[in-house]
């Protein structure tokens, strides 16, 4: 294995270098490396090479990609050796929920305006009981947001935000659920926590210095999201040179600035971001490589439910008639090894892991 598989040179110092684990079984496979020490195995690797203008892919065993390593820079050599043992390296439990299956995110929004059930559960009263029966029936982490951010909406207050969150979250963490709290602000992440919730979720990827902060001291699970631009505007033209790789390269940066901060790797999730600042090219393109962000070395994230682009792909359906299409892009995810679905449909969801396992087990 040498430069020319490549036909570039990749000396220099502008190189990227990333790994994707293809072919994805779950059966045990002689001598074939297993995915975050969970159900797959992935007897062939793709490396990708971008720099400038180029971008080169090969695929590979694990084998010859360490013949290849071998002839390269000390640097590129060294960047091989750490994306595999992300590859590789077992996830630990979240919140103590083993990622031995795949994890069900029930979504909670309580919010008037959000895409797809706002006003649903405005009411504080209402939220309670409906995350009740989601604790019920069966999820595993009920995720609670008091501020919509699809796109287009308008900021809500922190105040507001803490008014409709704070009371849902106390509410449902003494019942024994697992809360995770949707926000990008400090403030609210504070009160949540107080209030009993286990994880954070923030779609700017902890940007907020003080929500850095508070993340490392409070030593809460981490969900970082990948997004381009804020929600009122995300969605205006987005542009990228490569969708996939470029939040990547993201999110690679906010894990680093969480390890920095001392936040460890075993507290952090990456979320790619489905629908935030992404046309639906750029959508698919990062659905289509999915099984990349397992280099980052933590567990994925995806939340795919009723998003714009299934209506896009199909007849234009409105928000709430988009399960069809959620589970097919969320169980293609599963088969690319995501750990966590975030979901607004749990019975549909349940019956469907259910399915998922039992076709993924004793093979």
């Amino acid at each position: 294995m040498t430069d020319s598989t490549f036909g570039i040179n990749i000396g220099g110092g502008h190189s990227r270098l990333y790994l994707r684990p293809l072919g994805l079984f779950a059966t045990p496979e002689a001598g074939a490396p297993t995915l975050a020490g969970g159900r797959f195995t992935f007897p062939l690797i793709e490396l990708i090479v971008r720099e400038p203008g180029a971008t080169r892919r090969a695929a590979m065993s694990s084998g010859e990609l360490w013949a290849w390593s071998g002839l390269q820079p000390a640097i590129l050599a060294s960047r091989v050796e750490t994306l595999l043992a992300h590859l590789l390296r077992p996830r630990p439990a979240l919140a103590g929920l083993p990622l031995s299956r795949p994890l069900l995110m029930a979504v909670l929004n309580i919010t008037p305006d959000s895409f797809s059930d706002g006003g649903d559960f405005f009411d504080p009263a209402r939220a309670v009981e409906h995350g009740l029966a989601l604790l019920e029936a069966g999820a595993d982490i009920i995720d609670v947001g008091g501020e919509s951010t699809r796109p287009g909406a308008a900021p809500v207050s922190v105040e507001e935000e803490l008014r409709r969150v704070v009371p849902v979250v106390k509410a449902l963490a003494e019942r024994g659920a697992k809360v995770s709290i949707d926000s990008r602000h400090a403030p609210v992440m504070r009160a949540a926590l107080a209030a009993g919730a286990a994880i954070l979720n923030d779609i700017s990827g902890l940007a907020d210095p003080d929500s850095l902060k508070l993340a490392a001291e409070s030593k809460a699970p981490v969900v970082l999201m990948h997004m381009q631009g804020e929600p009122g505007t995300m969605q205006q033209a987005p542009h990228y040179e490569n969708a996939a790789l470029d939040a990547y390269d993201w999110l690679e940066a906010r894990v680093a600035a969480c390890l920095a901060a001392g936040i460890p790797l075993e507290r952090i999730v990456v979320d790619p971001g489905i629908g935030f600042g992404k046309s639906l090219e750029h959508n698919l393109d990062i659905l289509r490589h999915l099984s990349l962000y397992h280099g980052l070395g933590a567990p994925m994230l995806l939340g795919v439910s009723r998003k714009r682009f299934i209506a896009a792909l199909s007849r234009d359906e409105p928000p709430k008639e988009r399960l069809p299409g959620t589970l097919a892009a969320s169980l293609d995810g599963l088969n690319q090894g995501c750990q966590i679905l975030r979901i607004h449909d749990l019975a549909a969801f349940t019956q469907a892991r259910a399915v998922w396992e039992g076709l993924h087990a004793g093979r």
